[in-house]
């Protein structure tokens, strides 16, 4: 990456559906590698990036894998917690973490960036985040990490996510900011009389719904069921899940999204194919990352890059800080 910052190689990793390779293509990255284990989800990203993933990332051996400059991965949090205490939770063998631990100590990339759910920082008591920050550091890498929510990037759900970089340098890096608009919900959602009637609702379904909810609802706007069976009308969209029901999200109480909607929701373009049954797109869709989160990320990744500032050292940080008291 830093020996020609307008064009750069990367590899995808639990690729998914490809929404991560979406928002690094779309500031000039060039994918010489994808891994997704999921067939259905291997279909969808075939059919969309003209190439069929490498299957279980944990068979290939990390040499084989081509040269790249940036390492992306949105890599499952698999239960760090059978590794106890201190010593024993130090090691990350038998996740797979480890896996991208591994190509990034032979490959050795300039830069990643990892994508996990929000409450991998709390897993355990913050065990989980610490050892893995600590593995990554220990690779070289200047690591910075934050959370990030997709409703603050112009789309209409409440997505907050994870967001781990890394350098090879100690270069200043900063997250991107909100947008500070609110997202337009009407702009991702098909007309009704446009929709297929196999999405809406049964009458029994949307009789309980209604019964729930207060009359003074805002249109258009997305009901959700929470556990306790307590229903909120929105303005979004909760975060779309993976393993959900099938009325977890509904329409203005009376449809469930279609597909193109739920992929909207992920900021995926209208272009993007879809290939696979209903049931496998409300998967693939809940398991994605939300596109325009990922392009703002790789802007300012980008960005750092070309401006290549040396960030401060922290003990520098204090004497400065000293010198102002």
């Amino acid at each position: 990456m830093k020996q020609n910052i307008n064009k750069f190689t990367c590899i995808d990793l639990f690729a998914g559906i490809g929404g991560i390779r979406l928002g690094f293509e779309s500031i000039g990255g060039e994918c010489v590698f994808s891994s997704e284990w999921d067939s259905f989800a291997q279909d969808t990203y075939e059919a969309n990036f003209n190439e069929r993933p490498y299957g279980d990332i944990t068979k290939i051996n990390p040499s084989e894998i081509p040269d790249h400059n940036l390492l992306l991965g949105g890599f499952p949090c698999q239960a760090f917690s059978i590794c106890g205490d201190q010593k024993g939770f130090a090691d990350t063998r038998g996740t797979l973490f480890f896996s991208i631990e591994e190509i990034l100590r032979i490959k050795s990339p300039y830069t990643f960036m990892l994508e996990n759910v929000k409450n991998l920082k709390s897993h355990d008591k913050g065990k989980t985040f610490k050892i893995i920050i600590k593995h990554l550091e220990d690779l070289g890498y200047f690591v910075h990490h934050t959370i990030l929510n997709s409703l603050d990037f112009g789309i209409p759900q409440k997505r907050e996510r994870t967001i781990i970089v890394g350098f090879k340098e100690n270069i200043e890096f900063s997250f991107p900011k909100p947008l500070g608009i609110k997202p337009n919900l009407a702009d991702i959602l098909e007309k009704d009389e446009k929709v297929d009637k196999q999405y809406f609702v049964s009458e029994k379904i949307k009789k309980k719904r209604f019964e729930k909810v207060k009359s003074n609802y805002p249109v258009p706007s997305i009901w959700h069921e929470n556990k306790s069976g307590n229903i909120s009308a929105l303005e979004h969209s909760c975060a779309l899940r993976a393993g959900a029901s099938y009325n977890y999200l509904v329409v203005n109480g009376i449809r469930r999204l279609t597909p193109r909607e739920l992929l909207r929701l992920q900021g995926f373009p209208d272009s993007f194919k879809i290939v696979v049954p209903y049931t496998q797109i409300r998967k693939q869709a809940g398991n994605s990352v939300t596109v325009s989160v990922i392009k703002a990320v790789a802007e300012e990744m980008l960005k750092s890059i070309r401006n290549k500032k040396q960030a401060m050292p922290p003990r520098k940080q204090l004497e400065i800080w000293d010198q102002l008291q």
